[in-house]
């Protein structure tokens, strides 16, 4: 009898959580990702980011058809960027390329993957990792999307981005002369004049040279740098500086010729702000 009664007992035990179970897990009614699509764009509007994040993956879940699941998740990813969550951005960005990677958004993917990576450089002392993947990927989508509007912006950026790997070089050629490093400081020196001669930093660099070379007691090559920045920036203050180590007692006069470069370079930014507005 006692067997039977504790049987009884397990089995009345069993339906109740059985029961409670089924109340439990009672499938709730499908969101509309419409709905919340409508809801995350006017948070977004309104630059509260993080609701409107929020209801753009919502919905990217809740969407049937694929293009409109795609541009949830493209929209989240401006969401995250727009609360400066750099990382959480960049994740979901890649993560719509491999889900969606024929949507017909994906432009906007690049660009704003090459923004953000853009938007992370600081100076030249620090971190040289974002800079480096900046140049990558707007050197990408330079060449994946040359004729676009975007590519105007960062073509623009990749010359700032050049002046900044320029400007790294110079710190760490620089701090090899410090310490009377010169053959690696050279290298650092000579990679400037190769690499980014159209920075600002190429007539630094060209003095640098023509000084350790001098130092060094080898003056026809600190001669042959000190031709190739009187050629080129025969007005600037770092010929004025590399011709006093040859001539102690020269006055530099300084005349009324502009720097063609400079000139040029300025041109172009004013197309380029022109072009923008």
């Amino acid at each position: 009898m006692l067997k039977r009664y504790i049987l009884i007992l397990l089995l009345i035990f069993t339906f109740q959580s059985c029961s409670k179970d089924q109340e439990i897990y009672n499938p709730t009614n499908k969101l509309d990702p419409y709905v919340l699509y409508k809801d995350g764009l006017e948070a977004f509007e309104r630059n509260q980011f993080f609701f409107a994040e929020k209801k753009f993956s919502e919905a990217e879940l809740n969407f049937e058809i694929v293009e409109l699941s795609a541009k949830s998740a493209i929209m989240s990813s401006f969401a995250l960027y727009g609360m400066n969550f750099y990382d959480q951005a960049l994740e979901n960005l890649n993560r719509y390329l491999k889900t969606y990677p024929s949507d017909k958004n994906i432009i906007y993917a690049h660009y704003l993957i090459a923004i953000i990576y853009y938007e992370q450089i600081s100076d030249e002392k620090k971190d040289l990792d974002p800079l480096l993947k900046a140049n990558e990927k707007i050197d990408f989508f330079l060449k994946t999307y040359p004729q676009t509007d975007y590519a105007v912006d960062l073509r623009f950026k990749k010359d700032l981005i050049q002046n900044q790997l320029a400007a790294k070089e110079l710190f760490i050629a620089k701090y090899y002369i410090s310490i009377q490093k010169w053959v690696p400081a050279i290298n650092r020196l000579i990679v400037i004049t190769k690499k980014y001669d159209n920075t600002i930093f190429v007539e630094e660099a060209l003095h640098r040279l023509v000084e350790i070379h001098y130092h060094l007691g080898l003056e026809n090559e600190a001669k042959k740098y000190a031709k190739v920045l009187g050629y080129n920036y025969n007005s600037s203050k770092w010929f004025e500086e590399s011709y006093k180590l040859f001539n102690k007692e020269y006055e530099f006069k300084k005349g009324n010729i502009d720097d063609k470069k400079t000139k040029k370079e300025k041109n172009f930014i004013k197309r380029i702000l022109e072009k923008i507005k």
